[in-house]
């Protein structure tokens, strides 16, 4: 769907900062690269002069978007963030999301507040796992996709079988924006499909800085095998000939997912990738509320609660929601409400994000990600805005599929272990479940994957001062919300549990699929099929 900004009938200062912005997600299967491509990008934009990748994640030193002591040790990335930068005239908000399975509710939520993804692909692996699970999550939301195949520099699979992996498993079709000349382990530059010229680029060790570049003659580069050359041109055209060449519409309409190929550890294709975003990748649209209305961008200010994240800043201990501005201009002090309750929002303390460095936000425009600091009573999925009320789609909650019971292992620190479980369970972080009698042998943290448990013990001890442990996992790998009218039934149920969210919702926790499969053919009305 074509973006509202090119057929506006008259210009605004609104649609003219909107259609300067390009939000978007960089997602990927783990250790495809994603924060090495972040940082890559933040150095051609300037907002940092040297890059501090050394020689793989193992070694190399925090990423500028990995700012959690969890991913700093152990070189991942397991919550999302946000950078806003200036590349050329553009203003690009980009989210890095967690690379790990474990955390991919954190990535859908961030999915819901952009307006496309770019799709980092290893290319000696291929569409893996979680890359395919990724593709489907964009198609569900409508994303348009833009693929990059990095590690080009590395040996790997060929240009076009990996064209072929990746149209079989979404079912977009891929087109070359640009191809590379030599194959992966031995790459020299990069060619336009059709272009007598490539960009030749050098080698810069660990990419610690911008590569140059040069524009150079293909068939007359004495320094090129002209085999490697013609090799070059063949392959990029039996890709465009078997799957055509990039169309505006069709990628907006998610057919079409236009390729570029990287080596972002030497920071190779990456200014390519950047100007392809600048010039092609949607601009932000209106987006609907919950009547389904469409809300103009020139509207008054809204914005869409995605993400709460405390201890990014450990020196001030506060608390960060981060909110995707949907239509209207946000002056930091003007007077907000939260459409939930109503009450007042204080908009005093407000940044746009730099990875771990944040600036004050003294006016933002449809698309940009603003930090509003200990904005009290904000939850992921809530809406504040100005004006007269609206109100966005919450947030879809996951459904946990690993249990544990958490023990506080200092009773004088007990208010320390309520806050910290409290505050993690608002971000999103863990859910926190109780029996009927409120579970005084200690709360069942629930999450998706075990790694998130990891981070919360973690969390807990350098954020709240509460040491925690856990106990062996419960045996229950499934589970379904429960409206109150089934709860008696299920609880009567063998290798059926019943628990309580903060909020009182019911919660049914199964043993296996089977046992969930059996519940739900038996009970349709309490467990309807889901989208």
């Amino acid at each position: 769907m074509a973006t509202d900004l090119t057929t506006a009938p008259q210009s605004s200062p609104v649609l003219d900062e909107a259609v300067r912005r390009r939000t978007f997600a960089v997602i990927s299967h783990p250790d495809a690269g994603k924060s090495t491509l972040t940082e890559a990008m933040a150095l051609h934009a300037h907002v940092m002069e040297e890059a501090g990748v050394t020689h793989g994640k193992a070694s190399r030193a925090a990423s500028i978007s990995d700012w959690g002591e969890v991913e700093k040790e152990r070189g991942i990335s397991v919550t999302s963030t946000a950078l806003r930068f200036d590349y050329r005239d553009v203003v690009l908000n980009l989210v890095d999301t967690p690379g790990h399975s474990d955390f991919s509710e954190d990535t859908f939520r961030v999915l819901t507040a952009v307006d496309f993804a770019v799709m980092l692909i290893d290319a000696a692996k291929g569409m893996e796992a979680q890359t395919r699970k990724l593709f489907d999550a964009c198609r569900r939301l409508g994303l348009p996709v833009v693929t990059v195949i990095n590690k080009w520099d590395r040996p790997g699979l060929e240009a076009l079988e990996l064209f072929d992996e990746i149209q079989a498993a979404t079912g977009r079709t891929p087109v070359a924006v640009n191809w590379p000349v030599g194959y992966a382990g031995r790459f020299t530059g990069l060619l336009e499909p059709g272009a007598a010229t490539y960009v030749r680029h050098e080698v810069v060790d660990s990419g610690a800085r911008v590569a140059r570049e040069e524009a150079v003659d293909g068939a007359a580069d004495r320094g090129l095998d002209p085999g490697i050359w013609l090799e070059a041109v063949e392959g990029a055209g039996v890709a465009a000939a078997l799957n055509g060449t990039f169309e505006a519409e069709q990628f907006l309409a998610g057919e079409q997912t236009p390729v570029l190929f990287t080596a972002a550890a030497g920071n190779v294709g990456v200014r390519l990738l950047l100007d392809f975003l600048t010039q092609h990748a949607p601009a932000p649209e209106q987006r609907r509320d919950v009547s389904g209305a469409s809300r103009p961008l020139g509207s008054d200010f809204s914005g869409y609660v995605f993400k709460v994240q405390a201890g990014m800043n450990p020196a001030h201990r506060d608390q960060i929601a981060f909110v995707r501005v949907n239509s209207g201009v946000f002056a930091r002090g003007m007077e907000l409400h939260h459409a939930q309750s109503g009450r007042p929002v204080s908009s005093k303390y407000a940044h746009h994000m730099v990875g771990r460095g944040r600036h004050t936000a003294t006016a933002s425009w449809p698309g940009d990600v603003v930090g509003f600091v200990n904005a009290s009573g904000l939850h992921v999925g809530d809406t504040i805005h100005a004006g007269p009320s609206v109100t966005f789609p919450g947030m879809p909650r996951f459904d946990p599929e690993r249990f544990r019971v958490a023990h506080n292992l200092d009773a004088a620190h007990h208010k320390r272990f309520a806050k910290g479980l409290s505050q993690l369970e608002e971000e999103g972080a863990i859910q926190v479940l109780r029996d009927a009698n409120g579970s005084p042998g200690g709360p069942v943290l629930a999450a998706v994957g075990e790694l998130q448990f990891d981070v919360v013990v973690d969390r807990m001890r350098r954020e709240f001062g509460a040491e925690i442990t856990l106990d062996a996992p419960l045996g229950y790998d499934r589970s379904l919300p429960l409206p109150a009218s089934g709860v008696a039934q299920m609880a009567s149920l063998p290798g059926v549990e019943v628990l309580y969210r903060p909020d009182g919702e019911a919660v049914a926790l199964f043993h296996d699929r089977w046992r969930q499969a059996r519940v739900q053919e038996r009970f349709p009305d309490l467990f309807p099929p889901r989208t």
